[in-house]
This record gives C-alpha cells, structure tokens and sequence, in this order.
C-alpha cells in the first residue's frame, strides 16, 4: 500500500537549499554580506577566510531580521524563527555566534539578551569557548550555567544586588536544561523579560527529551510581567497575538527561535510545539536531481531523511558476540588504526571494554563517560587530539555534537538502535570537509534490521566488510591472558 504522506507545512516542503558539499562551496568572508569589519577581523585572527555553506546562508538571515537593532523588527515587524538542519560539523556552532555578537555589539545596559540551550555540559562548554573569542573586547559579557560550579556561585555570576534593585551580570548565557530552570525559579533577579535571540541546538534532542518543559519555562519566563518597578511597563511584552493599533504603539523586544541539528525532526507535530513564528528552514537535507543522458531529469533518492558529511565512507563487519573484542584489537594491532572513536550503548559496556583493552596491552586507550568528572574528560579529549590516546572509547550522551579534532575512524562497538544515534555517532569524524570511515561491528541477528534503518532513512553507500576468523586467530591466546586477568581485578 503507498505510504501515508504527512501533510508538510509550506516552509518545510519548500527550505531553502545550503550546499551539502563544503569543499566547492566556501565563501570568502568578505562575500558575506553585512558581517561587522570587527568581526571580520576576530574570524581572521582564528584563520579562519571562509564560511561554509551553511554560514554563508543563516549569517545574513540572522543578521537581517535585526537590521534595525535588535528592539524592534525589521520594519516594526517580529522576525521570523529560523531552522537549520545541517550534516554534523557543516559549522553550525558559527552561524549563530557570529550574527548574534553582532547584533549586541551596541548594546548599552547588560541584560540577558540571548540564550544557548544545549543538552550536554560538554557542548556547552564548546559553545561558550566560541562565543568567548568573538566577545573579547566587546564589553559583551558571556556566562556558563551547567552546573559545574555552585548554585550559589552561578548566582553571583548571573546577578548583582545594588540599592537600585538588582542588575544583570550577562548580555549572553549558554546553558544546560536542568540548571537553566533551576535558576529560573530560583534567583532572585534573573530576568529573561528582555530576552531577544533563543537558541536551541542539537534540537531534536531538546525536543525529544524532558526538555520540552524547560522550552516552556524559558518563553513564559521572557514573557513574564515584571513586578519590581511598575516604571518599564511601557516595554512589557506581551504573548504576541494578532497586530492591533493598541499593540503597535507599544514597542516590545521580539524573542526569536533559532533551532540547529544534524537530525532535525520533519515531523510537523513536535515542532507545532515549538510555536515557532513563521519560520524559515535553512537545509542540506535534500536529494539532488541527476540529468541523464537524454536530458532527462530524475529525482534521486526522494527518501533522504538525512545528510551525512561528504568525506564519510561506511562500512560494516558482520560477527558475532564473541569475536567483536577480538576484532577491535585487530583493528588498532593488525591494521594500525590511529585516532579511533569507539562507540558502545551503555556506560557499564564503555567501561568494561575500556579495562579489556588496557589489560590487553600494546594500544593506549581511554574512555569517555558521564561516569567521569568534567575536568577529566576534557584532558582525555585534549590527549586524544594530540594523538597521545589512540582509542577513546565513549558513551553516546557525552559524544553528541561535540567536535573532536582528528577523528579518523569511528567503530560502533555496539551497533546503534537508531538512525538518529548512528548518524550523531558517525558525524564525529570527516568534519569540516575532511575525509573518515566508520566501521560498524554487526551482529548476523541484527544485519537486517540495521541494513533496514539504513536504507529507510536513504543511506545506501554502506559496504560489507567481512573480516576472516584466521586474521583474528593471532590473538586469541593473549585475549583469554587478558579476560583472566579481567575477571582477578573484577572481583
């Protein structure tokens, strides 16, 4: 029977097309139009000459809708949400940064004017780094809530009692969910009343998980009536509604959604919750038409779902339970794997696999888990980009969006339930229109199901990459060494 085609909304059946192909699409920073020379000169001082396709497009659509600073829109008109659905490490984390500086740049009185909401403390920290460098000598102040320091302490960074009443301490804050709310109902003196620019990224995941609460806590919050002073009623915002005489005399600051993910939903319900406003969809989610030889067109590839990095090659090893520590090992041994992203689909399977390799020997290892404390994941990550770890073995929660320089292969130990996790899992490496290759250790039960997920969501260049029993027979003797001695330190 034909499928069912969800009816789609005009701006998610018609987007706006980025190139998918960064390499043969950079643009010249200066061909962006309206990017601050300031900035310009910060983006220099990165190395960095070109934006990617994506850059090039959201920058100026970004920019536009608060061409006429950010207290009003463009023409007295609320600007339109903005969605962007992008392959992993196509530079997403820049098309925000760099407008919403911008936009700030001339701000007078330090209120919290954007927002970063992010589902792990790691892209956070990631974020707030970028934001950081095109901040610098701004007087913009940037501000981390992730919970790594104290309630008490992210207080003092977020506000400041004076006699007058209290004050704001950050113009841009980039946060986890659950602190963010916390704070929320907590502070005293923590007001988004005047926040203009919400940024969610890695979206789905925001939308997916319990966070859709926090989503609602943070609109109410910004159209909260402010209490303190009775004297700016003349700039409360009020939930927009249809535009009367009475509503336009009263300027107000306009909140606008900016939403970033490689695996950004197409489906129209969860993203009617996101009451977006008009939204225009930026994104390289898209099958490309193939002229044939007669001149005739054809659609190829109608069903891609998702997109992923150029430079990627794919491949999977069908084996069994047994043999898959063993063909880890032949990996990183036999075949000199360097710079390996491993990937299991549970903490306690990260960490065990972690202690088989190390008392397996001859191959530096790490692992990379919520199980650890922040400050060392991030010397892990540092030892692993400066190839001093050559395999880093991780959970899927810690590893979601975060860019680590110099992945070469990534191994799903575990084959991933999901195309959303497989395609977050691969996307750590060829990032940035560099080349890589993900390996994926399948078992025989799991082929056809996993083959499915993949040719459902239109990905059909994965190769069959069977390794022979004799290859691995080499090291079975010090594997059994390596698994006795596993089971001494266990107990």
């Amino acid at each position: 029977s034909p499928q069912v085609q969800p009816f789609l909304p005009q701006w998610l059946a018609q987007p706006k097309r980025v190139q998918k192909r960064i390499k043969d699409n950079l643009v010249p920073i200066r061909d962006v139009p309206g990017v601050h020379p300031r900035l310009l000169k910060k983006l220099q001082m990165n190395g960095i000459e070109s934006f990617f396709p994506v850059q090039a497009e959201v920058i100026p659509a970004i920019l536009q809708s608060a061409s006429n600073g950010y207290l009003v829109g463009q023409g007295g008109y609320r600007p339109k949400d903005i969605c962007v659905s992008a392959p992993t490490g196509s530079g997403k984390t820049l098309s925000f940064v760099i407008p919403i500086v911008q936009a700030l740049l001339d701000r007078v009185v330090c209120q919290v004017r954007a927002l970063v909401v992010l589902p792990t403390k790691e892209l956070a920290q990631q974020v707030s780094k970028v934001f950081n460098i095109y901040t610098d000598g701004t007087g913009l102040k940037v501000v981390l809530i992730t919970g790594q320091k104290s309630f008490a302490k992210e207080q003092e960074m977020l506000v400041q009692k004076k006699v007058t009443g209290y004050c704001s301490l950050a113009d841009i804050i980039v946060a986890t969910p659950g602190r963010l709310t916390d704070h929320i109902s907590q502070t005293p003196g923590f007001s988004l009343t005047q926040l203009r620019f919400l940024i969610v990224d890695e979206a789905d995941r925001m939308i997916d998980d319990m966070h859709q609460n926090c989503l609602n806590q943070i609109v109410k919050a910004a159209f909260q009536v402010e209490n303190d002073s009775g004297s700016n009623t003349l700039f409360q915002r009020t939930k927009p509604g249809p535009v009367t005489a009475a509503s336009s005399c009263y300027p107000q600051i306009p909140l606008q959604k900016l939403l970033f993910s490689a695996t950004l939903t197409q489906d129209p319900e969860k993203l009617q919750q996101l009451d977006l406003f008009q939204p225009r969809l930026f994104t390289s989610v898209y099958s490309e038409k193939k002229t044939l030889g007669d001149g005739t067109e054809t659609e190829q590839d109608t069903n891609k779902k998702y997109t992923l990095p150029e430079g990627l090659s794919q491949c999977y090893v069908p084996c069994d339970l047994n043999s898959k520590p063993l063909l880890l090992l032949h990996f990183m041994l036999t075949m000199k794997f360097t710079r390996v992203l491993c990937f299991t689909n549970s903490r306690e399977a990260s960490h065990r696999l972690f202690l088989l390799v190390q008392a397996f020997g001859g191959v530096t290892v790490a692992e990379f888990s919520s199980r650890l404390p922040p400050n060392e994941r991030q010397r892990t990550m540092k030892e692993f980009e400066q190839g001093k770890i050559q395999l880093l073995i991780s959970t899927d929660a810690t590893a979601r969006g975060i860019d680590i320089k110099g992945v070469n292969y990534v191994i799903n130990y575990d084959a991933p339930q999901f195309i959303r996790t497989y395609i977050h899992r691969v996307g750590r490496t060829a990032r940035a229109g560099k080349v890589g290759v993900a390996f994926s250790l399948v078992l025989r039960i799991q082929e056809r199901r996993f083959l499915r997920m993949l040719k459902d969501a239109g990905i059909q260049d994965i190769k069959k990459h069977p390794v022979k029993g004799n290859s691995l027979k080499p090291l079975v003797q010090q594997y059994e060494e390596a698994l006795c001695k596993l089971e001494k330190t266990v107990k």
